[in-house]
């Protein structure tokens, strides 16, 4: 594999991943600065009960933890490890009430992020890809008054990658494939029917990298953080 020397690349990424976290979260300091007061107004607001529906906006950040080594096609190593961006996008989530404790989330979305090996000297772009992660989980919501419904959740997640853009004369091949959800987050009341919507999940998801025909692989543990704050109304 081409070695690259750095050349502030990874600097500009580490900006870029904490303007994307510092947006995420004041966004979420605005919402939630707001909540108390508009928490007093929240009368006509209700938990809601079997029949219901959430439909939410969202402001999303799928943070993939990868950093997983480089092989070459026999197994041996290369002393590269394989990185994954981080990516900000709205996303769209759909929650249907079974019971008033029980309930379904899909959420929709997608997002673009770039593939790099590093490892010593080396810090090269080698793919980037959009991807389609739909989730779908089962909630339960231990409380039906008030204005604050919290959640917990588990359920499936497919990663589907499109879109794919090699770089640097790099070619690279990457599996579809479902993982695992844990889902934990909480709606505030707001006025009438609309709501804050706070959401973490942990997604568990690997996916096999294969390099210029499978000259070199790799076992790609993804397992982002998807952290959500966003608006929901109730139908």
């Amino acid at each position: 594999m081409k070695t690259v020397r750095r050349m502030g690349r990874s600097a500009v990424g580490d900006k870029t991943m904490k303007a994307k976290t510092a947006l995420l979260c004041a966004a979420a300091a605005a919402l939630f600065a707001a909540a108390p007061a508009q928490a007093q107004t929240a009368t006509q607001w209700q938990a809601p009960r079997a029949g219901d529906w959430i439909v939410t906006g969202r402001l999303t950040q799928v943070a993939p933890t990868a950093d997983d080594p480089i092989l070459t096609s026999a197994g041996g190593a290369t002393g590269l490890n394989v990185d994954v961006s981080d990516d900000l996008m709205p996303t769209l989530g759909f929650t249907y009430f079974f019971t008033d404790h029980v309930a379904v989330e899909a959420i929709l979305g997608t997002t673009r992020h770039e593939v790099r090996a590093q490892g010593g000297a080396t810090d090269v772009a080698v793919h980037e890809t959009w991807v389609l992660p739909p989730v779908v989980t089962v909630q339960y919501r231990p409380l039906t008054e008030g204005n604050f419904s919290p959640y917990v959740g588990a359920g499936v997640n497919g990663m589907l990658f499109y879109g794919g853009d090699d770089k640097n004369g790099f070619t690279v091949d990457l599996d579809d494939g479902l993982g695992w959800a844990l889902q934990a987050g909480a709606d505030i009341g707001l006025h009438g029917p609309w709501s804050l919507n706070l959401d973490v999940k942990k997604v568990w998801f690997n996916t096999d990298a294969a390099v210029n025909g499978g000259a070199l692989k790799s076992d790609v543990k993804l397992n982002p953080w998807v952290i959500s704050i966003g608006v929901g109304r109730k139908f």
